[in-house]
């Protein structure tokens, strides 16, 4: 009985052993090169600062973040976020707009010091609500268009929904010990990103538990957990926030 593909084999048996390991071994070794890029078990850090400040009489403020979030807990950059916005909260109402531009450097996982750049403008309405008296909930859709080195232009749409809740108090005041979580979803709304490469629609998800305590009303410090998820791996991260009202 004959092969289905007895034409390919005939043509592969003729090749010098050496040019056959040379056409296979990539593709043999491909899935453990990719599975190698990330160490999955390594818990990284991300340390933050984020801030805001809104004039009450006119609705206007502006906020923004810093970001160093690192592969490692003390080394190894994964990306240096740089993000600032202006914010309008029309008169009565409880939601926040903002539209702000961010500068992302990121490093490639280990001793490469490859790097890219990636510029992003923003954004997003914020609101937020209490059920009872100690559950603060915050929902933010954030749309985003990114333009990223070597690669097309992208949109992507987020959700965040997070949760704060104060132990020793019913506010999030000055201090006041809470637990904070959230969850936020990231979709790709372009599959393709240039050169015949695509992306699936669902880019990552990121799930957050941190323990908050606030020093002021205006200052609160959070160290927490996050697992994020995409579709290359899933990972941990410490996180070191700094949050600040003024």
């Amino acid at each position: 009985m004959s092969l289905p593909s007895s034409n390919l084999y005939q043509k592969l048996s003729v090749l010098p052993a050496r040019v056959l390991l040379l056409i296979l071994l990539p593709a043999a070794l491909m899935p453990t090169v990719l599975l190698a890029q990330v160490d999955q078990g390594q818990t990284g850090a991300w340390y933050m600062y984020m801030w805001n400040h809104e004039n009450r009489e006119t609705g206007w403020g502006v906020q923004g973040d810093i970001q160093e979030r690192l592969w490692e807990r003390t080394q190894d950059l994964e990306q240096l976020l740089i993000r600032g916005g202006i914010t309008y909260r029309p008169e009565g109402s409880p939601v926040k707009y903002t539209g702000g531009y961010a500068h992302i450097t990121s490093g490639a996982f280990g001793p490469s010091s490859a790097k890219s750049q990636e510029h992003r403008l923003y954004q997003e309405a914020l609101f937020g609500h209490t059920l009872g008296e100690r559950l603060h909930l915050t929902h933010r859709f954030r749309l985003e268009q990114r333009w990223v080195d070597g690669q097309d232009f992208r949109g992507r749409l987020r959700y965040f929904v997070g949760l704060n809740i104060p132990f020793n108090q019913t506010t999030l005041g000055k201090g006041a010990v809470y637990l904070a979580l959230y969850n936020e979803l990231f979709v790709n709304l372009n599959r393709d990103i240039g050169d015949g490469r695509q992306v699936d629609y669902f880019d990552r998800n990121r799930a957050y538990a941190a323990l908050g305590y606030s020093m002021e009303d205006n200052i609160k410090l959070q160290f927490g957990y996050m697992w994020q998820e995409n579709n290359n791996y899933g990972k941990g991260q410490l996180q070191f926030n700094l949050i600040h009202s003024f």
